[in-house]
C-alpha cells in the first residue's frame, strides 16, 4: 500500500470526489481521501491522502489556504458565481478607490454566512442538494479569518484578487459580500487555489501526469507502486509535520509507545519544558515515525493526537 500525500492539480470540471475515484483507478488502491472540497469549476491544489495518510485528512483541512480569484461586480447569482442563475444586475458606479477601501475592510475576522450551494450538511442533508430542490434553509454565520487580500488588477467590473484565508472560508461568499458592500452586487468569476499548508501550485500534478509516472514505474522500471518507487511524487506522512519538534522514545519504553500509551517526559530523548505548548513528532528508538503527540497539562504527560503505526 502507498502511504503518503500526493499534491494533485484539480482541473476544471472535476469534483474532488472525481479526483479520488480516478486516483483509485490509477494507483489500484482503495484507501484514498481528499483534504477539502474544491468546487467543480475551481482549479488548483488538492492534497490527496493515501493509505495511512488518510488519518491526516482532517488535520490538513484545518490549514489556511491561498486563492486567486476574479470578482465580477454588478451581478448577483443564486450560486454566488457565474455558473448560477443571475438574480440581479446593477450598474457599477463605484471608483477604484472605493473598491480598494471596501476590500481592505474584509481583512481580519468576519462573520460569513455559508452559501446554499455548498457541501455543508443541515440535518444530514447537503445544502447544495436542498438548493437544487428549491429549498432554502437558515444558515448561521461562521467566523472566518481573512489574513490578507492583495488586489492584483482592477479593470471594472472585474477585480483580480489573491486571498489568504482560514479554513471554512467561501471565496464565492466573500466576492458576493464585497459586491453588496459596494452597493452593486458581485459574484465570483473564477477560482484557483494556489496553496494548502505546504502544498503549492508549482508542485501540483495533473491526473494525466500521475498516470504517466505510474505507468513508467510499472512498465519501464518493472516495479510495483509503493511509497518508495513513486519517489518525489509522494510526500511521506512525517514530512507534513516537519515543522514540529522531533523526539524519540528511549528503548526501554518502546512497548508502551507501541501500545498507544501516553508518554512521560523522562521517557523521551531531548525533552525540554518549553515543548509543552507544541505538537511533537514522536519516533521510536529505531527512528521510525510513530505519530503526533502533545503535552496534556491536566494529566502531566504527552498524549497522542494521531498515531500512524499500525
Amino acid at each position: 500500500m502507498i502511504n503518503g500525500i500526493i499534491n494533485v492539480y484539480k482541473e476544471r470540471g472535476f469534483t474532488s470526489h472525481d479526483v479520488v475515484a480516478k486516483l483509485r483507478g490509477i494507483l489500484k488502491q482503495k484507501k484514498i481521501g481528499h483534504t477539502g472540497t474544491l468546487d467543480p469549476e475551481a482549479e488548483g491544489v488538492l492534497p490527496v491522502c493515501l493509505g495511512k495518510a488518510t488519518k491526516v485528512c482532517d488535520m490538513l483541512t484545518e490549514k489556511d489556504k491561498v486563492y486567486e480569484t476574479v470578482l465580477l461586480l454588478g451581478e448577483k447569482t443564486d450560486t454566488q458565481d457565474i455558473t448560477g442563475t443571475v438574480l440581479e444586475k446593477r450598474e457599477v458606479t463605484c471608483t477604484e478607490e472605493q473598491v480598494k477601501e471596501v476590500i481592505a475592510g474584509f481583512v481580519g475576522t468576519y462573520a460569513q454566512i455559508p452559501p446554499m450551494y455548498s457541501a455543508l450538511k443541515v440535518n444530514g442533508k447537503k445544502l447544495c442538494d436542498l438548493a437544487r430542490a428549491g429549498i432554502e434553509v437558515e444558515r448561521k454565520p461562521r467566523e472566518v479569518q481573512i489574513f490578507s487580500i492583495d488586489i492584483e488588477k482592477i479593470e471594472l467590473p472585474q477585480v483580480k484578487l489573491t486571498v489568504h484565508c482560514s479554513k471554512g472560508t467561501y471565496i464565492r461568499t466573500l466576492c458576493q459580500d464585497i459586491g453588496e458592500k459596494l452597493g452593486c452586487g458581485g459574484c465570483m468569476e473564477s477560482l484557483l487555489r494556489t496553496k494548502v499548508s505546504r502544498f503549492t501550485l508549482e508542485n501540483a500534478l495533473r491526473l494525466t501526469q500521475i498516470e504517466q509516472i505510474t505507468a513508467q514505474v510499472r512498465e519501464e522500471k518493472g516495479q510495483e507502486l509503493s511509497t518508495e518507487s513513486l519517489g518525489d511524487v509522494i510526500l511521506k506522512i512525517e514530512e507534513v509535520f516537519e515543522g514540529y519538534p522531533k523526539l524519540s522514545v528511549r528503548e526501554e519504553f518502546t512497548k508502551m509507545l507501541y501500545n498507544g500509551n501516553a508518554m512521560q517526559a523522562e521517557w523521551l530523548v531531548g525533552w525540554q519544558e518549553d515543548l509543552k505548548q507544541q505538537k511533537l513528532r514522536i519516533y521510536d528508538s529505531k527512528h521510525q515515525f510513530i505519530g503526533v503527540y502533545q503535552y496534556n497539562d491536566k494529566y502531566k504527560d504527552i498524549r497522542p493526537i494521531k498515531i500512524f503505526r499500525e
